[in-house]
């Protein structure tokens, strides 16, 4: 058992004259029941030693107290804020639990007690509490804006209570903590006198020579500031009094030490070149209708009296700030030259200015709970609102996405996701290698598969196995764009190894049999079997899909045409005509739609068209294979099987209509609607008809082959000529 919390003279002390203060100052509020339920709570952890000191060395149950106190000093006393700040830390020792709490406290100091644990489980889990990352983590999790009033009560307290601490270390801490998360949010609610109080304190900690000297400054100045004020104030005060319809108060203010810090810093000035030290401001008590006539009315009062700066004029209260902030500054020259600032309010908007939003609480009697729920609604939209412009000098910005979430690696780093990311686009997010290999992860310590959803908070370790590769499947698991590209990336360089191990092993295969690597063949071979790109084909070979064999034998049949597999591939009609017809000589075939008796069709390894220079080819099964002269394998023909050729030309009357399938191969420069322009030129040739396209892009450039039904050479090379001339298209080949 830990050792019991013993209270000091001093601490009892202490303790009983804060809960007569509170007993006081919330009649009403609390019954005798409630301070029974809550003493019986703290006894009964502080006899089992559940609530110990804190790590700064303080009295938990105090602190707490003073929190209670200064949170309802600012908002008001409500039973269910005071009683969840007191019960919080039985909740957390683990002697009281939040389901235990439904029957006894009500539904919405429940909902604050669910809110402050899931605020100390984060804190537990990370390390980086100055991150933004966490910053928004600790919003997301906290749906009831009264916690964050709590959060920064607290610290208010704590940096009070290190006031006479000789721990420097511990001092520095709490107040760099303060500086990067507290004191923006009570700046972004408008709990200006808090805010300033924290600010002074932080600088007091942080940068002691500095705030003592200034302290020093501005305290043996106090007794000629003040005269100066007085004699500032005074004529004002006599124009004012001859408004016999103006109620109101006027109050001077020393600006903070930390606010002249700031200025000094700001304006490169020493202290003794810093003027506008103090702010005066009047206060109006003014009927709502009448609010901002009466506060420009007073304006143009003090305007007669002294000169104003017309670049300091602030109006907020045409256009209040987004924490409900509402006001009137003018910056005037005062007597002996000197710069002087006067804001101008009414009692509600100086209840506001004081209190922040919350004063609403006060100001307007919030009591149903949908009202207060619309209060709340509102502090969260200012909070989720806040601007880098309208924060303090570290231009904290605290954005808050509904579309995101948090997430701790085992070490309490921070990740920021989209709301509905996987296992998958965690690992992704941390490194690509680790994504690559992922197999599961532990999430809270619970084994979960890669498919599986995260939510706000969790802590996450990957787990992954060097024999784990990327799949296509995991393009449907994968919800964000960054994982899904990755996967895309790591699938591509899979793919494209597989096909280099691929063609390797085609290479050495045709080396081995004495067969040279012919590209073109290989194009004609892989079409034939239903792929359009190499690539494609040789992941398929690595991949053990297709046999090498296989591919070696059509490889030779295409090669070799006397084999009565060879058939050189095009994607192609066959044209089969009947009859013959002999002009000029008889070892000449007149290639004409009438011709009969002799069986032919036109090649597929070139496809002739009409006006093509063709010869034949006799094959073994007798029937005749016209090709064209150029066509890549007519040299091996004639070399090989002179006797085999036959002089062929087409019939010198038109084709009667007959369409030939072309192939064109296009290369040129990756530009924006360039295919549009392609296939435009297309549509508007007559008797042409493109049957397909395909075009790949590789970095600036694109290349793509483009499948035709055309009539005639003339009409092809005329298209030919119109696509060269499109801007980007460097080269047009037929295939």
């Amino acid at each position: 058992m830990q050792e019991l919390l013993v209270l000091t003279l001093e601490e009892k002390k202490e303790l009983f004259g804060l809960i007569r203060e509170l007993r006081k100052n919330a009649e009403g509020k609390l019954s005798s029941s409630d301070y029974r339920f809550v003493k019986e709570r703290i006894t009964d952890s502080v006899k089992q030693g559940k609530i110990t000191r804190d790590g700064l060395g303080f009295n938990p149950i105090i602190i707490e107290l003073k929190t209670a106190m200064l949170v309802s000093q600012e908002i008001g006393y409500q039973r269910e804020i005071i009683i969840s700040i007191l019960i919080n830390r039985c909740i957390q020792a683990g002697t009281a639990t939040i389901e235990e709490m439904k029957g006894e406290l009500g539904e919405s100091a429940v909902k604050i007690l669910e809110n402050l644990a899931q605020i100390n489980s984060i804190y537990a889990k990370s390390p980086t509490i100055e991150t933004e990352n966490f910053r928004k983590l600790l919003l997301s999790f906290t749906n009831d804006m009264r916690v964050i009033l709590i959060m920064i009560a607290n610290r208010l307290v704590l940096l009070r209570s290190l006031f006479n601490s000789t721990d420097d270390e511990a001092r520095k801490l709490v107040a760099r903590e303060a500086s990067k998360l507290y004191i923006p949010l009570a700046h972004k609610l408008g709990f200006y006198k808090l805010k300033s109080e924290m600010e002074d304190l932080a600088l007091r900690y942080t940068e002691t020579e500095i705030y003592a000297e200034l302290s020093r400054k501005v305290e043996e100045t106090a007794a000629s500031r003040e005269d100066y004020i007085a004699s500032f104030i005074k004529p004002i005060e006599r124009q004012l009094m001859m408004q016999p319809h103006l109620k109101y108060r006027i109050k001077g203010r020393t600006k903070s030490i930390n606010s002249i810090w700031q200025k000094m810093k700001k304006q490169q000035r020493p202290f003794e070149q810093i003027y506008d030290l103090f702010a005066i401001r009047i206060i109006i008590d003014s009927e709502p209708k009448n609010e901002k006539s009466e506060c420009w009315h007073v304006y143009s009062i003090i305007a007669d009296m002294y000169t104003p700066n017309p670049h300091r004029l602030r109006d907020w209260l045409s256009v209040p700030k987004s924490n409900g902030y509402e006001s009137l500054h003018t910056t005037v020259m005062g007597p002996e030259g000197r710069w002087v600032e006067v804001q101008i309010r009414t009692e509600r908007m100086d209840a506001v200015a004081e209190h922040g939003l919350a004063a609403h609480w006060r100001y307007k009697g919030v009591k149903s709970e949908q009202g207060l729920d619309n209060l709340l609604a509102s502090i969260r939209d200012t909070l989720e609102n806040m601007s880098e412009e309208e924060s303090n000098d570290n231009k904290f910005k605290m954005e808050l996405y509904k579309d995101e979430m948090f997430i701790f690696s085992p070490k309490g780093d921070l990740f920021r996701l989209s709301k509905g990311a996987t296992i998958l686009d965690f690992a992704f997010s941390i490194h690509t290698g680790l994504g690559c290999k992922c197999t599961g992860a532990l999430v809270n310590g619970r084994n979960v598969p890669i498919r599986h959803v995260l939510n706000n908070g969790d802590q996450v370790e990957i787990i992954t196995s060097n024999s784990q590769t990327p799949k296509q499947a995991w393009l449907n698991i994968a919800r964000t764009s960054r994982a899904r590209n990755k996967i895309r990336q790591a699938l591509k360089e899979i793919s494209s190894r597989q096909a280099d191990m691929g063609r390797e092993a085609v290479i050495r295969k045709l080396k081995n049999h004495k067969i040279e690597f012919d590209e073109s063949i290989m194009d004609h071979l892989i079409r034939k079997m239903g792929f359009k790109r190499l690539s494609d084909f040789f992941q398929k070979v690595a991949e053990g899909h297709i046999d090498i064999a296989d591919v070696l034998k059509r490889y030779q049949a295409i090669q070799n045409p006397e084999s009565e597999n060879a058939e050189h591939t095009r994607s192609a009609g066959e044209f089969t005509f009947v009859d013959k017809e002999s002009k000029g000589s008889n070892d000449v075939l007149v290639i004409e739609r009438n011709l009969k008796g002799v069986d032919y069709k036109l090649a597929k390894c070139c496809a002739p068209i009409f006006g093509d220079d063709i010869f034949g080819f006799v094959t073994i099964n007798g029937g005749i294979s016209i090709h064209r002269r150029d066509c890549t394998n007519a040299k091996q023909l004639m070399e090989r099987y002179p006797y085999r050729v036959i002089e062929a030309r087409w019939s010198e009357v038109e084709n009667g209509g007959a369409q030939f399938p072309v192939t064109l191969r296009i290369v040129g420069h990756d530009d924006i609607g360039i295919v549009n322009n392609i296939t435009s030129i297309i549509s508007q040739e007559k008797d042409v008809i493109m049957r397909g396209i395909n075009i790949e892009s590789h970095d600036t450039l694109f290349s793509g082959t483009l499948q035709l039904l055309i009539n005639d050479r003339l009409k092809l090379n005329k298209l030919i000529a119109k696509i060269e001339g499109i801007k980007g298209v460097k080269q047009v080949k037929r295939g």
